[in-house]
């Protein structure tokens, strides 16, 4: 066999056990079914560096070793780059033993956790400023779910989940994969321990994350599923909120493994939620609303290999009534990603570099971002001009 043939039978594997179709794989990386397939076949040479990143990330392979049978290159050594404070957060989230000292009441707890919320989403730089603050915030949220009684422990384990929630968004697209679990896992122990249903739904929601991300997406659906019930519907804005909240994370795990119907019927069901809660509300942390709806019916149309409907949904989302400066470049850097498929690389870059204005911690350690710049900075003309200006301001080599 040549080398792209064995490459081709690699991809196939991989594909394969990652239960991706070849039109769901070519959308996810920007290119079509068939161009999946004339690699797979070994009609076209094995792609460059930056699309190996790019198909290597979306099938989860950790090494490029698996993908290219060459040299050992870990994935994550150049699509995920690690935060200054990313030790510090670690060890903070691995220490085993309750913190000594007297407990914070839940109603100081709580006014605590809101402000670290309000940091994560008003920061351009979210990840450097609620480091100054999640070490210490853990400590608290464990002593005092540990020390206190009756009502005000339940109270506290609420806030510690939510400290939880925070650490795994802090730890995304880190090179600590493992500890993303932990965090995700210990939010719904202690969301379950508090017994409360919507504390157990927004673990669901994060749990969710954890599961798309390795391309598990029926344990996905069941986590929120099995929340679902939970809440109840008629509980007020918080619970409308977070059941909005569970049917959108069924609708992207659909979308991500290409399953269309499934996906938008799930999708319609947010929506309602958000329309009954009104064009005004925002979820405070978890930032459910009407826009973060419409900005996850763009992804779901990237996803499902339609990114003219996705650009044409991105084109008329207001970003600024999104009051969350990474939720705002998350929004923009899947806008690049529609574009990217279309070959619209101006455009790309362009919302890359919009999206670094807004966040730039989001986009400085989001793969696709990463990987998608690296590749761009190989173009001629303006096009690799504005990509190599951008790599810089991101903090890349290449």
């Amino acid at each position: 066999m040549s080398d792209a043939e064995m490459f081709g039978a690699r991809l196939r594997a991989h594909r394969e056990r990652a239960g991706k179709t070849r039109a769901v794989l070519g959308g996810l990386v920007g290119r079509s079914g068939e161009w999946v397939k004339a690699l797979e076949t070994g009609r076209l040479l094995v792609p460059r560096l930056p699309m190996l990143l790019r198909l290597a990330e979306v099938l989860g392979v950790s090494d490029l070793a698996d993908l290219t049978g060459d040299q050992s290159m870990p994935v994550a050594s150049v699509t995920r780059a690690g935060h200054s404070e990313v030790g510090r957060i670690a060890a903070a989230i691995q220490h085993s033993t309750v913190p000594v000292g007297e407990p914070t009441s839940s109603k100081a707890l709580t006014a605590l956790v809101d402000q670290a919320w309000r940091i994560w989403h008003g920061s351009s730089t979210e990840r450097t400023a609620v480091a100054e603050v999640l070490p210490g915030l853990l400590d608290d949220a464990r002593r005092s779910a540990r020390r206190l009684e009756g009502g005000e422990r339940r109270l506290a384990l609420v806030e510690l989940a939510r400290v939880y929630h925070l650490v795994q968004l802090y730890l995304a697209h880190q090179p600590h994969p493992e500890l993303v679990w932990l965090a995700a896992d210990r939010a719904m122990a202690a969301a379950q321990d508090a017994d409360d249903p919507c504390a157990i739904a927004a673990a669901a929601w994060y749990y969710a994350h954890v599961y798309r991300s390795s391309n598990m997406t029926d344990a996905a659906e069941q986590v929120l599923m099995d929340s679902l019930p939970l809440v109840d519907p008629d509980g007020g804005h918080n619970s409308l909120a977070l059941r909005g909240l569970l049917h959108l994370g069924t609708a992207l795990g659909h979308s991500k493994a290409g399953r269309t119907g499934r996906a938008w019927r799930a999708w319609d069901l947010a929506d309602e939620s958000a329309r009954r809660l009104g064009s005004g509300y925002v979820h405070p942390w978890l930032m459910f609303g009407e826009t973060v709806c419409a900005v996850s019916a763009a992804t779901m149309e990237a996803d499902l290999c339609r990114p003219g409907e996705a650009i044409r949904r991105a084109a008329v989302i207001d970003y600024s009534a999104l009051p969350s400066r990474t939720r705002r470049a998350a929004a923009l850097i899947e806008a690049a990603r529609a574009h990217l498929a279309r070959r619209e690389e101006i455009a790309a870059v362009h919302l890359l570099g919009r999206g670094l204005r807004e966040s730039a911690d989001t986009v400085r350690f989001n793969p696709f971002a990463r990987a998608a710049t690296l590749e761009l900075t190989s173009r001629r003309g303006t096009t690799g001009e504005d990509a190599r200006e951008l790599a810089l301001a991101m903090g890349m080599n290449w």
